[in-house]
């Protein structure tokens, strides 16, 4: 079952919610201590052996690393705590008081292998103050010193809701979130780490949160890409018409078209301005190509032979172009995914957008600075806003929003995803003519376009984890290239209790 992806307000009503209906906090709060603790002993096993040092603070978060104290200290693992001030709640002082039992009462020292981060949870605002923030710069200096950091549901000073951070803050190596995910965590992937949600017996309430929308895994993704059968031949497999390739920047349809290929397309044509038709066939012999329709005759050609047409990019930003890109909009019903400078000619006006895209199964790709352009926002309210505010816009433009950036967020006004997969790797141009090829290519199948963007953007950003394999200079988009027939597999392990999802660091760190 996929992880929800909640704010720490929601966090808190599913808590409120599950409690009431019956399950008894402390037994939540057990729960989420002993699979941190049992995650800790299969994956840190060398630095446990040099002891762990707990920092607790006096709220519930407090209460798990308590929890997690007492099962590692059961362990016969050296464990040592320090607590910025007495519990605060009932259920933390008993899982302190548990705890005792087998603790032998001492502060860290320093030379602990492994710090547990339990001093704020997702409930916490601002920054942080007095003892708990000298307690984040110790734990701070103890991972300068070579020991690894596990921070318990959200890293102490990251906001669970935004990732923002407004003073101190951790820099986990691997943070265990309960039940399900933060939002937090996946706008600041340098703060969190590694990401594991871990089950403590909410998995029934969380998936019957339908506000949250599901976090993108290899199991969503293998369910929801449309087989190619047996008989299939190169028409059936879909053909994709790339409208794009304004002088000097064919390139970016060529990107498109092989992307359109390694992803299940059975033929390609690149509709590029006359002078760069040469360049794209030469650089792409497996596409065909011609120049931008100058009769409606031509037009009408094409539009025949296309199952779905990729519109914007490499198009530019001559006068020409607004009418190339009104012109297929208008002549073509058919499924269509638009991108780049196509999104660039309505600057301001998503509503003449979505009367040309009404009625038919369609895809935009904007990044932030395109969705603020595009809907007449500024780009911090997209950034603030990056979970909801795509709901608005598909409304608008009558199609799937896929807003990229970390993460990307996928909606149709009604429904949404979440797609976290992916590296810097693709913080390089000619990505996002990538991601419309794969996108165009499942959309020419399926006709769903809410489905074909959300699995999409998760193969998009799969092939990228294969080609870095954990770096990121020295991997380029051919890389990426070379990764698709593997991501495209979604052969990734399933996960094993209590994991519900996973997600790698990603990123470069000092």
């Amino acid at each position: 079952m996929s992880a929800r992806v909640l704010s720490g307000a929601e966090a808190a009503e599913l808590d409120a919610t599950a409690i009431a209906g019956g399950h008894p906090s402390r037994e939540l709060m057990q729960a989420a201590g002993e699979a941190a603790a049992q995650l800790i002993t299969g994956r840190f096993p060398l630095e446990i052996a040099r002891g762990v040092a707990i920092f607790a603070g006096n709220g519930n978060n407090g209460g798990d690393a308590w929890v997690v104290a007492g099962a590692l200290a059961s362990r016969g693992i050296r464990v040592r705590v320090y607590e910025t001030s007495a519990s605060k709640t009932a259920d933390a002082a008993a899982a302190r008081n548990a705890a005792s039992a087998v603790l032998a009462h001492a502060e860290p020292d320093g030379t602990e292998g492994l710090v547990v981060d339990g001093l704020l949870g997702t409930g916490a605002a601002g920054a942080p103050r007095d003892a708990v923030e000298a307690a984040i710069l110790r734990i701070n200096a103890a991972q300068s010193r070579g020991a690894r950091v596990v921070a318990l549901d959200v890293p102490s000073g990251v906001d669970a809701s935004t990732g923002e951070t407004a003073g101190a803050f951790v820099r986990a190596d691997l943070t265990v979130a309960f039940a399900t995910m933060k939002r937090g965590l996946l706008v600041n992937r340098d703060a969190a780490g590694a990401i594991v949600v871990v089950d403590i017996g909410l998995t029934a309430e969380a998936a019957r949160f339908t506000a949250a929308p599901p976090l993108m895994d290899a199991a969503m993704a293998r369910r929801g890409i449309p087989p190619i059968r047996a008989d299939a031949h190169k028409g059936t497999r879909g053909k994709i018409l790339v409208v794009g390739g304004a002088y000097g920047m064919a390139g970016a349809t060529v990107l498109a078209a092989r992307a359109a290929l390694r992803s299940g397309a059975g033929m390609v044509r690149l509709c590029v301005a006359r002078e760069s038709v040469g360049a794209v066939q030469a650089a792409e012999p497996a596409a065909m190509a011609a120049h931008w329709p100058e009769t409606d005759a031509e037009l009408t050609e094409m539009l025949a032979w296309a199952t779905a047409v990729v519109i914007g990019p490499g198009i530019g930003r001559a006068p020409r172009a607004r009418a190339v890109v009104e012109g297929f909009l208008s002549a073509w019903r058919g499924p269509v995914v638009v991108d780049a400078d196509a999104l660039f000619e309505f600057n301001g006006d998503a509503d003449a957008l979505g009367a040309l895209l009404d009625g038919r199964p369609s895809v935009i790709t904007p990044h932030a600075v395109e969705f603020a352009r595009l809907a007449g926002v500024d780009a911090d309210e997209v950034g603030r806003r990056r979970f909801t505010i795509a709901d608005e816009l598909a409304a608008r433009v009558k199609a799937t929003v896929l807003l990229k950036g970390v993460p990307t967020i996928i909606s149709d006004g009604t429904h949404r995803y979440v797609s976290a997969s992916g590296t810097p790797v693709l913080a390089t141009a000619g990505s996002g003519d990538v991601l419309s090829g794969i996108v165009a290519a499942l959309l020419s199948q399926s006709h769903d376009a809410n489905s074909s963007a959300a699995i999409g953007a998760w193969i998009h950003g799969r092939a990228a984890e294969i080609a870095g394999a954990g770096r990121v200079r020295g991997v380029t988009l051919n890389d990426v290239f070379a990764a698709l027939a593997e991501a495209w597999r979604c052969d990734v392990s399933p996960n094993a209790a209590p994991v519900l999802a996973e997600l790698s660091a990603v990123g470069e760190r000092t």
